[in-house]
């Protein structure tokens, strides 16, 4: 069979042998059409393929082991749930009371407030304090924590309630706070105070306000609706919780049309010997300035209390006691008993103690016979003799004396005349900026300068 094969090829060999001798054009002819129909060929060839639908069908049954998706789903069942929740803390809280406003129901956990002494003297009683709690999904309580600052030092406290095994432990902590800024601004439409709580401005921050510009601006009488502010102030914050306003680090307000703008600033040479340091905040003497250098701080301060409402300015007026028209003068503040009455200026006590019509009063002498009286006081603070500096508590506002409701009057002498108090402090000088400063002071005011630019475009006038 081999043999035959072999001698049907040689044959087949010769005749091609002799087709091309004979006929190499037409043999030529034949393949270069061959080669430019080879798709056309090809395709004849792939025609020639059988049908998909004629193939065999095999159907295979194979038994598939499942991946373990119950045992993971078991494993995060198992996981504790764990509910967080925040609150403050009131002066009239309990242990049930506090736990049930966190949504917490845990018998056991109220009994450790009740017995433990940390607990009692750092949470229980104690007002505008934070508290987080992490709870179980049945609503009992796995940890508690509480931060507050309790002095201006730079630091918080921070208790902590934690479940174990034994039971519930507490410990309490010191730690540094950190510092933070923040722009806001608002629109004068009834006062200073309603305009900050329109703008979530904290309290301390609108007094501050009233202070820096107290010598420019009479917050009592010379505000006008549409007047408006802008202000970059520090928040302190413990564990990132805010827990207290720092100081205003700079602000400007129009007051009637014209603009005051003050920054705060400490030559940092002078405060390089004084300065107490915390980790995240300096607490170091300082002052608010124009932005042309000149101090904010005058000789006196425009009113004996941070904040408060004149009642009757310096002028005549009818006495409610004696029914007759009468001179007023001095200045009347209404204000709570209790209020706290601070020194106009550095001063020397010259009186403290009981003045017929004027009840408890105190006399401070200024420099320049200039002298200073603070009457109807439910307490004195200071005694005769004492120097006293600006700023600083001498009383506390009160009813003593003929004085019909709680309030302070407070009159302003020189050289023994009577003269208006709330035109006293625009009158003092103020010092500027010292030369050996001034390079530091002009760069950190070009700073302020781009921020009011960008709160000028962020808060158009309208509190945020």
């Amino acid at each position: 069979m081999k043999h035959r094969l072999i001698e049907a090829a040689q044959e087949a060999f010769a005749i091609a042998a002799s087709l091309v001798q004979h006929h190499p054009k037409q043999l030529t002819i034949a393949l270069t059409a061959l080669l430019l129909g080879g798709a056309g060929a090809t395709f004849a060839v792939a025609s020639l393929a059988p049908d998909e639908t004629d193939l065999p069908v095999r159907t295979i049954v194979e038994n598939i082991t499942p991946l373990p998706f119950l045992a993971q789903d078991d494993g995060v069942s198992a996981q504790a749930m764990r509910l967080y929740r925040s609150d403050i803390t009131r002066t009239s809280d309990t242990a049930e009371s506090l736990l049930k406003r966190l949504g917490l129901y845990d018998p056991q956990a109220a009994a450790f407030f009740r017995a433990d002494s940390v607990v009692q003297q750092t949470l229980m009683g104690r007002a505008g304090r934070n508290v987080t709690v992490e709870a179980s999904a049945g609503n009992t309580l796995l940890k508690l924590s509480a931060r507050w600052s309790p002095e201006d030092d730079g630091m918080f406290k921070r208790l902590t309630v934690e479940k174990s095994g034994a039971g519930f432990v507490a410990k309490i902590e010191t730690l540094p706070m950190t510092v933070s800024s923040r722009l806001a601004g608002g629109t004068i439409n009834s006062s200073l105070f309603a305009a900050t709580d329109e703008a979530r401005i904290p309290d301390a921050i609108a007094v501050q306000l009233a202070e820096i510009f107290s010598g420019d601006i009479d917050f009592h009488r010379a505000l006008r609706k549409g007047d408006r502010f802008s202000v970059t102030y520090e928040t302190l914050e413990g564990d990132g919780e805010p827990l207290r306003a720092g100081r205003v680090l700079n602000t400007e307000f129009v007051n009637a049309g014209k603009s005051y703008q003050a920054m705060w600033f400490q030559d940092p040479v002078a405060g390089a010997g004084g300065t107490v340091s915390t980790a995240s905040h300096t607490l170091s003497k300082g002052g608010y300035y124009t932005l042309a250098g000149e101090s904010l701080r005058r000789a006196f301060l425009a009113s004996p209390m941070e904040f408060s409402r004149v009642t009757s300015g310096f002028k005549m007026r009818f006495h409610p006691i004696l029914q007759t028209w009468r001179a007023h003068l001095g200045v009347d503040y209404a204000a709570p008993t209790g209020t706290a009455v601070r020194s106009v200026g550095d001063g020397v006590v010259e009186f403290a103690g009981v003045q017929n019509g004027f009840g408890n009063m105190v006399m401070v002498k200024h420099g320049n016979n200039n002298a200073t009286i603070y009457a109807h006081l439910s307490r004195i603070n200071v005694r005769g003799g004492q120097s006293i500096n600006q700023g600083q508590n001498i009383g506390a506002v009160g009813q003593t004396g003929w004085a019909t409701g709680p309030h302070l009057h407070f009159e302003f002498r020189v050289n023994g005349a009577h003269r208006d108090p709330l035109t006293i402090a625009r009158q003092s000088e103020s010092v500027p900026v010292a030369a050996t400063a001034r390079p530091a002071f002009n760069q950190a005011a070009e700073q302020v300068l781009t921020q009011f630019a960008a709160a000028a475009q962020m808060l158009p006038g309208s509190a945020q």
